[in-house]
């Protein structure tokens, strides 16, 4: 026992420690209950009103907070409910994917602002940075003063190690590899001193569908997004569980079987990807898949047994990660039209019913709300995690 490595719990909290939790609490309660009164605000937290009365006055006077109209009607004095400043802080969100990059600027209550988007056939840092460059200076160019003192931070979703995915968005080994040092906070800190965040793109993803769509409804769940890859995220206890090396939830890496038996990840079976070779195959031009406003209609003999097959694949593999933790519920979301969003939850629901379900909880099947743009908008919110909302790793 003697070489044994024994890991800290937790540190010591000093009375500024506790403050920061405390403001943060109520920060995360208001952003998830929308606009309170401070005595229910007081229930919820478990602290004196007079305690809470203190803080939010605080934050009222730093921009945090917006004050609302009172409500009357109720004995006493009428209740004053306190919500989340449109301008209290702004942020900028980052998603690198395979053929495309946005760039966005979003408020506190995940309101996009603006909003820049960079097409390529695959991504390179050179091409991705000089984009990022420009477009800080295009949106920070129309934001007011008091706007761009507001702004907290960049956060940037992108898949991990992209140096090893070349084969599968069709780049150059010899040009791809270069991703591999890639230090984002220093690339950006090149043209700009905002603090950077670095996160999972399909965590991302996760993460605006746990603030601003359907995570409020449930504790633990699962969160699979369909894009030209398949990702995912999970939550516990309400808080997105990112893992120690920042990669739980990888469920693009799933087990699964090709045509032959195989042994394949799901990102080989359930991903867009594979539309995109199909219509390639056929003549078409997969890039109309990406055009906005989507619309897939013209390709439906192409989405319909691809849809079979993604579900089959998401049936089995929302039953697999139910075997490692009983989750309540899977969501599924993804960079396609509504339509085929609905339609593609609906036959997971079917296709679970037939999977061999001995010694599990059959999980709830459902739509996120976020959409296509999700990746982007939960990047963002990554400065907001690190300063101002609660998360997992913080405890006091």
């Amino acid at each position: 026992m003697d070489n044994a490595v024994i890991r800290s719990l937790s540190g010591g909290v000093n009375q500024s420690g506790v403050r920061d939790y405390n403001e943060r609490l109520l920060l995360t309660l208001l952003q998830r209950n929308g606009p309170t009164a401070g005595s229910e605000l007081a229930r919820l937290a478990n602290l004196s009103p007079q305690t809470i009365s203190i803080i939010l006055r605080e934050m009222e006077a730093e921009g945090l907070l917006a004050r609302g109209a009172p409500v009357k009607g109720k004995v006493g004095k009428p209740s004053v409910p306190m919500s989340l400043a449109e301008n209290g802080v702004l942020s900028f969100g980052v998603k690198i994917g395979r053929r495309s990059a946005v760039l966005l600027l979003a408020d506190f209550r995940g309101t996009v602002r603006h909003e820049l988007q960079l097409t390529y056939n695959y991504p390179l840092p050179g091409p991705i940075f000089a984009f990022l460059r420009a477009g800080l200076e295009t949106i920070l160019g129309q934001c007011s003063a008091a706007e761009r003192q507001r702004i907290c931070g960049v956060g940037i979703g992108t898949p991990f190690e992209l140096w090893r995915w070349n084969e599968l968005v069709g780049a150059p080994a010899a040009e791809f590899i270069a991703w591999k040092d890639v230090d984002f906070a220093a690339e950006l800190g090149k043209f700009t001193d905002l603090p950077v965040s670095v996160v999972n793109d399909a965590t991302a993803g996760c993460q605006a569908e746990h603030i601003y769509g359907r995570g409020k409804e449930f504790r633990d769940y699962a969160y699979f997004f369909i894009g030209a890859f398949v990702g995912g995220g999970i939550v516990l206890n309400h808080s997105v569980y990112q893992g120690h090396y920042g990669n739980a939830g990888a469920l693009g890496s799933l087990r699964s079987f090709g045509p032959q038996g195989e042994s394949q990840q799901l990102i080989d079976t359930a991903s867009i990807h594979l539309l995109e070779t199909r219509l390639t195959e056929n003549g078409q031009d997969p890039q109309e898949l990406w055009d906005q406003p989507q619309d897939w209609s013209r390709f439906a003999r192409f989405v319909e047994p691809w849809l079979g097959r993604t579900a089959q694949e998401l049936a089995r593999a929302s039953l697999s990660v139910c075997a490692v933790i009983d989750f309540e519920a899977i969501l599924i979301d993804g960079a396609f039209p509504e339509t085929v969003k609905q339609e593609l939850v609906e036959r997971t629901r079917r296709y679970l019913v037939n999977q061999d379900m001995r010694g599990l909880i059959v999980p709830r099947i459902e739509a996120g709300a976020v959409g296509g743009n999700a990746r982007a908008i939960g990047a963002a919110t990554s400065p907001l995690f690190e300063r101002y909302f609660m998360n997992g790793n913080i405890r006091l």
